[in-house]
């Protein structure tokens, strides 16, 4: 089995937790893990990352889809932008290129995006149109 296609973790950096204004930040919390994971997926063979303004799950800040033509879509939330966050979700995306069709056996996860999940999306049939 061979499996080339990168898989890309798609990061809303507009994401804002219920305590952001009461922080006074100055970034919202999805450009802070934005950053993260940008800086922890750096050298990944075949992570890749891109940001996006709104992914619409506001009521769990810090949103993110892991994607890769031809497998499953995986959406997540909830996330705390910190080090340890990003590193357990760019492993499971690491994980997720290794896989044929994207699913990660649930022993393999990191216990960081355990508890994260907001939804599996299923391939799109045939070539695009």
């Amino acid at each position: 089995m061979t499996i080339s296609t990168s898989t890309t973790i798609t990061i809303c950096d507009t994401c804002k937790r219920p305590d952001w204004a009461d922080r006074g930040a100055q970034e919202s919390d999805g450009e802070v893990l934005a950053d993260l994971i940008e800086a922890a997926a750096k050298g990944v063979t075949g992570v890749k990352t891109r940001r996006h303004a709104c992914l619409m799950g506001c009521g769990k800040g810090c949103n993110l889809a892991i994607q890769a033509h031809g497998k499953l879509t995986y959406v997540m939330g909830g996330f705390d932008p910190a080090t340890d966050s990003a590193a357990d979700i760019v492993e499971y995306a690491r994980l997720h290129q290794q896989t044929e069709t994207g699913q990660v056996p649930f022993r393999s996860w990191p216990q960081g995006v355990k508890g994260h999940f907001v939804s599996r999306l299923p391939v799109l049939d045939g070539p695009p149109e």
